[in-house]
Formats: structure tokens, sequence, C-alpha cells
């Protein structure tokens, strides 16, 4: 497959709002795989990610050290790194609603808040 063909039975969607929002712990750089080992979970999130982007999902990624107006702009997000402190990260918001923290979630679990309709 080309890189401009869509995989068969994916329906691509296209809008301005932000489907999907992650508040990563801090890493090393925006997608944390460029240290000299290489997290296969955060392998596993940036290839979810372009999934995503592919189907014409919004993707946004924040830390804490580049993007702090974000994390203070969140009331959800900055309660949960108030009571817990960097266990909170990463969390995980979709359509406005926070649905995950202390850990990514998968791309069948994002599937499954994006298929409600609602987070």
């Amino acid at each position: 497959m080309t890189e401009t063909q869509q995989p068969e039975n994916t329906t691509v969607r296209r809008t301005s709002e932000i489907d999907m929002e992650i508040y990563d712990p801090p890493v090393c750089c925006p997608t944390g795989t460029c240290g000299p080992t290489q997290d296969q979970t955060l392998l596993d999130v940036s290839e979810m990610i372009v999934t995503l982007e592919s189907e014409g999902y919004r993707v946004e990624r924040y830390q804490m050290t580049t993007h702090p107006e974000v994390f203070l702009n969140n009331a959800d997000v900055m309660r949960l790194v108030n009571e817990k402190k960097t266990d909170a990260l990463p969390i995980t918001v979709i359509r406005g609603e926070l649905v995950s923290d202390g850990k990514y979630i998968t791309l069948s679990e994002v599937r499954e808040h994006l298929d409600r309709g609602t987070a």
C-alpha cells in the first residue's frame, strides 16, 4: 500500500475538533522514542497516533515541560496531577472527557470511546 492509499474498510474523516489528547509523563523528546533504547509502549503509542491521524482523527500530545499552559488549562488533568503527581501520567482525554490515567490505552480502547460517539 502506498502512503496515499487508505486501508480497505477504513472511513476517513476530517475534523477541526481534537479527538484525542495525550498528556505524557516527562520524556526525552516529544515522542519519547529518541533514547538509546526504545520503549515498546511508546513505539506502540506513536504507531497508534499515526493510524488514527491517517483515518482523519485529530490527536494532540502534550508534555508538561513544553506545554505547561495546556496542562494548567485543563482542570481535570491538573486535579489528577495534584493528587497523584507524575503517577497520574500519562492521561488520555477523548473528545473532552478524561478516560484514562496512569497508563497508555490501546488502539482498541480508543476506538471503543470514539465509536460510542462520546468519550
